[in-house]
């Protein structure tokens, strides 16, 4: 978006416009996102006096998917839009009953300021059979002239926080250490219970035709999380063990994966962005990954809130075996826009959302158990006037006779405490 603002010039029959351009207020700033401000300028200079119907400012933006004979078009064999945007300002106007407004000779600025929509907006994206584009048009309306105008680009993230728990819980299982007490124990489960993503993999391929079994090739990786941002490198945890009488060599790559959906039909296309090798393996042997790294090139961040356009990744860990079908296993990625911050920082999303959703915890299980109160302390002499009985039952030895006079002793002592313990009462008894 940044660089030099945009510009258009033209020669009418009434007035001649030397130039007309738009710039942002921060031209420095590369993208926006929901809830921004977009501010700048529409700069005008006349060579001569200018007659305008209108100065208009005009904000765009649509997901399309499109291919065909004619990709874009109506008579495409697939075609389908989405608005995400659609802003339309006056920035100058005649005055109130008359239709024209006269512009004196020179250089002329008009201010403009919108706020883009506080619901999410997907992100900027330009593929082979579709795009999501954004756009900010300053139009210049002329009585008898064809309309002038000028367009600037406007690029737009939907922010993704790798700290998010359905992210980040993985790295929580590797990198924490065992739980000091009940409560953090009972946070473990509870959390992985509700947030555990799929990050850990294992398969087992035997090599060989049905007649000449060489012997499996296993293959087990993980990462520690789903959540990862551009520029990052990812530790890859693997074990591969060869059975087989093969040399094998195994790799790993990013790949990313966009889905067109067009007039109920769908275009896919899949390509690696990244990948790293690893040693090669001789028959019997076993080779340990422990944080083999492979960083993460600046790509767009995953498109995953889009109807008719989306953009996933996955990292692949796979091993070539000689005259047979690679052994792969693939593991889901999120690219995301907000960094991972380390889940010792108190300004983790995975901290706030222990300390916010889990507190009723804490509150259940306290670390030193106290001993019960005394029940006459909490139980007023009205209520235990009224399940005590003012004076005993008459006795009688009677079976059906005696269940009201044990009914009236365990009445009697309902409210009383239960007998004190200590490991002094403990030994006198032994």
């Amino acid at each position: 978006m940044g660089g030099e603002a945009g510009s258009a010039a033209a020669v009418g029959s009434e007035g001649r416009v030397k130039s007309l351009g738009l710039v942002f207020e921060d031209e420095r700033k590369v993208c926006y996102s929901s809830g921004e401000t977009v501010a700048g300028h529409v700069l005008l200079e006349a060579a001569e006096p200018v007659a305008l119907s209108a100065l208009r400012l005009e904000a765009h933006g649509r997901a399309t998917a499109a291919w065909g004979p004619s990709a874009g078009t109506a008579a495409s064999a697939a075609l389908s839009e989405v608005e995400y945007l659609n802003v339309r300002l006056s920035l100058r106007e005649p005055p109130a009953g008359e239709s024209i407004l006269l512009l004196q000779p020179g250089k002329h600025e008009f201010p403009f300021s919108f706020q883009l929509p506080s619901e999410p907006l997907v992100t900027s994206f330009t593929g082979k059979y579709g795009s999501i584009q954004y756009c900010v048009r300053a139009v210049l309306e002329r009585p008898k002239v064809p309309d002038q105008s000028v367009k600037r680009e406007l690029q737009v993230v939907s922010h993704i926080d790798v700290n998010t728990p359905a992210l980040l819980v993985s790295s929580f299982f590797l990198t924490s250490s065992f739980p000091s007490s009940v409560t953090d124990l009972i946070k473990v489960v509870l959390l992985f219970e509700i947030f555990k993503t799929p990050v850990l993999k294992t398969q087992e391929k035997m090599v060989g035709c049905w007649i000449f079994t060489s012997g499996p090739v296993s293959l087990s990786a993980k990462i520690e999380r789903k959540g990862y941002c551009n520029g990052e490198a990812i530790p890859i945890y693997a074990e591969i063990e060869n059975c087989s009488s093969r040399l094998i060599v195994p790799k790993a790559a990013i790949f990313q994966t966009q889905t067109y959906l067009a007039s109920g039909k769908i275009k896919t296309i899949r390509h690696m962005i990244a990948n790293v090798r690893g040693n090669h393996i001789a028959s019997g042997s076993t080779d340990i990954w422990n944080g083999k790294t492979l960083k993460i090139p600046p790509v767009t961040p995953s498109i995953l809130d889009c109807c008719i356009i989306r953009v996933d990744y996955s990292l692949a860990v796979y091993i070539h075996i000689p005259g047979a079908k690679k052994l792969m296993l693939e593991l889901p990625l999120v690219i995301g826009t907000i960094p991972y911050n380390g889940f010792g920082s108190r300004n983790s999303s995975v901290a706030s959302q222990f300390s916010m959703d889990m507190s009723w915890l804490t509150l259940t299980l306290p670390e030193q158990p106290e001993a019960p109160p005394n029940y006459a302390d909490v139980v007023s002499e009205e209520e235990f006037s009224r399940h005590v009985p003012p004076y005993p039952q008459p006795p009688n030895c009677g079976e059906e006779a005696c269940c009201p006079m044990f009914a009236s002793c365990m009445q009697e002592f309902r409210f009383q405490p239960p007998p004190l313990y200590s490991e002094v009462n403990k030994a006198k008894e032994n």
